[in-house]
This record gives structure tokens, sequence and C-alpha cells, in this order.
């Protein structure tokens, strides 16, 4: 919604301005940053990756406690492991979920990047300095292609298929 306010002059006769206030401003910059995405079609491809790999992975957290869930969590060393556990796991469900159907993309991908660098430092590392560089590579190379694809989701969007299209196109036709 533009606003419209008068401004005078003292030379010229009153007429009327478009102003579009900052609020307004900051507020198409946030919904842009959230919604706007690529009209590719292939981007359903990676969505699906990314989605499906965390979601399943939530779900054996709470199916399999005791290998993937709490009982990771307390080999890794976490304090509290049940709750950090289903804390990760919950967040897993959703965001992959997110991901998968193309809604708020961008925001869901940033809890599971966290969680990947919270895996990477507890995980990843110890293995680089007790086993080695070629045993790390072996294990990261799955952490490492995920992380492309959060990038290119990050950058790109969700792609043509996706709510983040469907949000930000109607969004355009109601200017």
């Amino acid at each position: 919604m533009n606003c419209y306010f008068v401004i005078s002059s003292l030379n010229q006769s009153e007429q009327k301005r478009k102003i579009k206030p900052d609020g307004l401003k900051i507020q198409n910059r946030v919904y842009q940053l959230i919604f706007k995405t690529d009209d590719t079609v292939q981007t359903i491809l990676i969505r699906l990756i990314v989605g499906l790999i965390f979601l399943t992975e939530g779900i054996q957290k709470f199916l399999f406690p005791d290998l993937l869930g709490t009982g990771r969590f307390l080999s890794i060393g976490f304090s509290n492991p049940a709750f950090w556990a289903y804390f990760t796991g919950t967040f897993e469900i959703i965001c992959g979920t997110f991901i998968i159907i193309g809604f708020i993309t961008r925001p869901a991908a940033i809890p599971l990047i966290i969680i990947m660098i919270t895996a990477f430092i507890s995980t990843k590392v110890p293995i680089l300095i007790d086993k080695g560089f070629w045993s790390w590579a072996h294990e990261y190379r799955t952490d490492f292609a995920m992380s492309l694809l959060f990038i290119y989701l990050l950058v790109f969007g969700a792609g043509r298929w996706s709510l983040d299209r469907e949000i930000a196109r109607t969004k355009k036709s109601s200017k």
C-alpha cells in the first residue's frame, strides 16, 4: 500500500508526490529475501534431496533413539542428550518438510545448516584430528555435498514448483 503525502514548496504550487515509507521498503525487502526465487524446474530435485534426507533423519531420531537419537548424542558427548536429540529431530522434520514443499525455503535452510555445522564440529573434526585427511574426506563427503546444495537453495531459492514462487507471484499480482 502506498501512502500519499502533500509536499509544499515555497516557489511552487502544492503537488502530490508518491512517497514509500521506510517501513514498507524494509518489509518488501524482507519479503523478497524470503520468497523470491528463480524460475528453474530443476531446483525441485535439490529440494527433494535435501528435504528428504533431513526429514528421514529427523524421523529416525524418534524411531531409533538408542542408535540415532539420545544414544548418539550421548556418545558424542552432549549434555542433556535427550533434549538435543528430540530438539534436533523436530527441526529436521519441520524444516525438511518445508524445503520439500518449497515453503519459506531460505529460512528453513538456516536451522539445518546450523545442525550440519554442529555435526561437523562434533563428529568430523575429531576424525580429521585422530585419523587424518583421507578418513575425514571419506566421512565428510555427504556433508560437503549437502553444504553445496544448501548454498544453492540460499542463493537461488525454491524454484518454479514451490509455494515460495506461488506466494511471490500472488504478492506481485496484488500490487
